[in-house]
Formats: structure tokens, C-alpha cells, sequence
């Protein structure tokens, strides 16, 4: 036997008084009932009984879609099992495995004075996420595992040393220390619920600007000198000064994150940057 009743707020509900009204098998439309959960049909103009929301009226919803309502029933959300057949309606659309829907055991009490017992009824509604669960955006979780990271500027190395005098057109070697926190890589994980974002961070780049007007780009971390060297200029991070002076040395290192985790990822970008103050003179010849 079918009843039908109006609710207060204008949504139209019908439910089965017996198992054998509805049939598991058969496309659920909307109006009708699917395994003693019953589908509203929202007035247009008018909000839905109930929201998705994981808030229950009459109850205290912890936020995570648990809540009792006035007599104590437990009204938290749960998903339907077995979940309605592929078509039905309770999907609104969408397709088994997007999203999941859920049943909520208090749903017919949104303004409807039933003596009957209701047990096992409720109302069904779709959601891309559990109700009242805290979705997780991985961008987020990829920069606080990047903020967790000790990423310092180059750890400079040159010759000439700060502190003595180089000379005008011999080679300027320019170099970094090579450890986690200076060049990479340098890996830390963020997680929140059951989402885990791993970011892993290496220095893509450092530019030198020289204090004379240039800047050298430099892809890997540099060649220390060593005094077999002599006079050979450096194999991958260089350079030469033309006039005598005193200069200011200025390494920016760039840091290329790669990030992975909750389905998604990306990349982020930090930068950092150190100095030394060098000087460069003329060779004096003696005895001219």
C-alpha cells in the first residue's frame, strides 16, 4: 500500500509501507520509493527539505555527518548498499562510481507527523563527497609540505676568495654546496584525512649577476676550483672581469617543486638568493 503525504516546506514524498513495493531491479524514478528510501521532489522556487550537507534540523551534527535527532535515532549519513541500480533517478545524473549516494535515516522528519513506524525509511540524495567530510585541496597540502622544507639560498663558492684580490681577466669560478637544503633534492609530505601530498624540491637554476653589469646563468651547481685548474677557464659556471674594482656578487637560486598526491599534481616555484663582495685588480709589473 502507497501513502503519499505533503511536507511543510512543499517537497512531495512517497514512501512503501512494505519491502515488496519497490523492486531493486527496476529504474527508480523520481516520486517513488527504492528500498523503503524515498526520493523529494523540490517545488521549484523552494530550498530541499534537507541539505547535503551533514547538518541535520533538530539534531547536533558532529561535522562529519553523524547527528541524533530529537528521539535519540541515529541520523547519521551512510551510503546506500547496495547502491541503486545504473538510471535510477536517486543518481540525478550521474553515473555509478562519480560521487555515491547516500541515505539519510531521519530525512522524513523535515515537517511530516507520521505515527507510523518509519524504520529502515529515509531519504536518499547524491554527493560528490561524503557528507560533512572535510574535502582536501592537494595544492594546499603540496605548499605546507614545501613551507616544511629547509630550502636555503646557494652556499656560495668563487674564486677569487671575498677577502683576497683576484685579476682582471683571469677565470672567476662560481659554485654552490650540493646538500639537501641548498640544491636539492629535498623531499617532505603534507596529509590531512586520508589525502597525502609528497613534494620533491631541486634547484633548477642559479643566476649569478657578476656586480659588473652581467649576470651568468648557470644549470648546474658549479665546478670548485682546484690549482691544477691554472688558468683554465670553468667548465660550466664562469666568468672574467674586465676592469679592476671592488663587486658585489649576488647568487639566486631557483627551486622547481614537483608535487604529487590526492589524484592531482603540479609544480611550484621558490626562490633564494645570497651574496659575497669580491675584489679584482690589475697585475703590477715591477721594475717598469
Amino acid at each position: 500500500m502507497l501513502r503519499r503525504r505533503a511536507g511543510a516546506v512543499g517537497a512531495l514524498i512517497l514512501f512503501a509501507s512494505s519491502p515488496s513495493t519497490a523492486s531493486a531491479d527496476d529504474p527508480v524514478s523520481v516520486g517513488n520509493c527504492y528500498l523503503h528510501v524515498c526520493v523529494e521532489v523540490n517545488v521549484p522556487g523552494r530550498p530541499p527539505a534537507h541539505s547535503n550537507t551533514g547538518q541535520q534540523t533538530g539534531g547536533s551534527s558532529t561535522g562529519s555527518g553523524s547527528s541524533t535527532d530529537g528521539l535519540g535515532r541515529d541520523c547519521s549519513f551512510r551510503p546506500m548498499d547496495p547502491p541503486p541500480p545504473a538510471g535510477s533517478a536517486l543518481w540525478q545524473g550521474h553515473s555509478p562510481g562519480d560521487g555515491a549516494v547516500y541515505l539519510d535515516p531521519c530525512g522524513l522528519g523535515n515537517g511530516i507527523t507520521d505515527g507510523d513506524n518509519l524504520a529502515g525509511a529515509g531519504r536518499a540524495f547524491w554527493a560528490q563527497n561524503p557528507p560533512g567530510a572535510v574535502v582536501v585541496d592537494p595544492a594546499v597540502l603540496a605548499q605546507r609540505a614545501v613551507d616544511s622544507m629547509l630550502l636555503r639560498p646557494p652556499a656560495i663558492g668563487i674564486v677569487p676568495k671575498p677577502g683576497g684580490v683576484g685579476v682582471v681577466g683571469m677565470p672567476v669560478y662560481m659554485w654552490t654546496a650540493t646538500g639537501p637544503e641548498t640544491y636539492g633534492p629535498n623531499v617532505a609530505s603534507a596529509s590531512a584525512g586520508a589525502v597525502t601530498v609528497t613534494a620533491t624540491a631541486r634547484v633548477a637554476k642559479i643566476v649569478w649577476a657578476m656586480g659588473d653589469g652581467t649576470t651568468v646563468t648557470c644549470t648546474t651547481p658549479g665546478t670548485p676550483y682546484r690549482a691544477e685548474f691554472g688558468k683554465n677557464p670553468s667548465p660550466d659556471c664562469g666568468h672574467s672581469y674586465r676592469t679592476p674594482g671592488k663587486y658585489h656578487v649576488t647568487a639566486t637560486s631557483t627551486w622547481a617543486i614537483d608535487w604529487t598526491g590526492g589524484g592531482q599534481s603540479g609544480q611550484l616555484t621558490e626562490v633564494r638568493s645570497s651574496g659575497v663582495d669580491i675584489a679584482v685588480g690589475e697585475v703590477q709589473v715591477v721594475g717598469q
